[in-house]
């Protein structure tokens, strides 16, 4: 059966997911995961994407962004794994693919939605538990440093959801922080990491109904068996 077309649309928002192949590690050290955060500046700034979130897990990467044009966000993260790809191989002597097939991603709806995405990719580094300590260096390889108004390794564009937290720079890292230290139920999780996996776009249903008359991809999944006798 033929692959579906990923689905992307622009100017939404999109959770996005790279694997190591067969969930081997993708970091040996800090200093790949450092050549991995240059290769995603340089190819989100390339390809004009709007970085939200980043999580460095040790068999794969989280991003959260958004691409203004059509194609951008492919373009940006193909350039992406490519890049760390030939940096990773050289280093350690390796060859072949490094990466799990193709990247997953999913779109996901602007409001609460999009709020709890960036919370789930800031937390899947770091213990929630760890985020009342106000020592950025408990908080290693995500965004979730500078949502909480440290400096950072890549730089970010704030989603509206993130603004309206607070009036200041203070109250909104103060927010946030209330909102990383809560665990996320199991089942959001769950419903996050499919949802990426299947490519079913995050939102409600008249989100869905708008977001499917932009593309002519089917968003829900149809009816099992054959089809009705009419």
């Amino acid at each position: 059966m033929a692959r579906l077309p990923r689905l992307s649309v622009a100017g939404y928002a999109h959770l996005v997911l790279l694997r190591g192949h067969n969930g081997e590690s993708v970091f040996h050290d800090d200093v790949d995961r450092q050549a991995l955060v240059g290769a995603l500046e340089t190819a989100l700034k390339r390809d004009q994407v709007a970085l939200h979130a980043y999580a460095l897990q040790q068999d794969r990467v989280w991003l959260l962004c958004t691409p203004h044009e059509q194609g951008q966000l492919s373009r940006a993260v193909q350039s992406l794994g490519r890049r760390f790809s030939a940096v990773f191989n050289r280093r350690h002597d390796r060859s072949g693919s490094l990466w799990d097939g193709r990247y997953r991603s999913t779109i996901v709806e602007p409001g609460a939605t999009l709020l709890g995405a960036m919370v789930f990719v800031d937390q899947a580094v770091t213990d929630p538990a760890l985020f009342d300590s106000a020592d950025p260096a408990s908080m290693p390889w995500s965004s979730a440093r500078q949502h909480l108004g440290f400096d950072g390794a890549v730089p970010l564009s704030d989603i509206a959801e993130y603004w309206a937290l607070g009036n200041t720079p203070f109250d909104r890292a103060s927010a946030y922080r209330v909102r990383l230290n809560e665990s996320m139920p199991p089942d959001a999780r769950e419903l996050l990491v499919t949802a990426v996996l299947k490519a079913r776009p995050l939102g409600s249903a008249q989100f869905l109904d708008s977001l499917q008359r932009q593309t002519a991809r089917r968003l829900t999944p149809g009816r099992r068996g054959r089809p009705r006798k009419v």
